[in-house]
């Protein structure tokens, strides 16, 4: 599986440069659960164009917080560690396909 699991430790690092689609999620969120699979697909289709990453809001709030994070599950897409776009809630892949065209994707 292609998706990447970001800490607070490597988050800056890993979404610092190129694109990075990142979930941030629970793991007791229904709609989270949903949309899991989903992530780890388009992970799968996107390797070697995009990160595509996930972080647990309950083991890293402060990284939720930092980025107004307030309902899960929010996907944010970032280039070269600058925010581009957000999803708040669960879209479908549909959803998460719109967003990354506004990557050029």
């Amino acid at each position: 599986m292609a998706t990447v699991h970001l800490t607070d430790t490597d988050f800056a690092t890993q979404i610092k440069t190129g694109l990075a689609f990142v979930d941030f999620w629970a793991e007791w969120c229904g709609p989270c659960k949903m949309s899991g699979p989903i992530i780890d697909q388009m992970a799968d289709e996107y390797v070697g164009k995009i990160l595509v990453g996930k972080v647990d809001v309950d083991k890293f709030p402060d990284l939720a917080q930092k980025y107004s994070c307030l309902s899960i599950p929010t996907v944010i897409l970032f280039r070269d560690g600058v925010e581009i776009g957000r999803q708040v809630g669960f879209a479908g892949k549909q959803g998460y396909l719109d967003l990354l065209k506004k990557a050029g994707l």
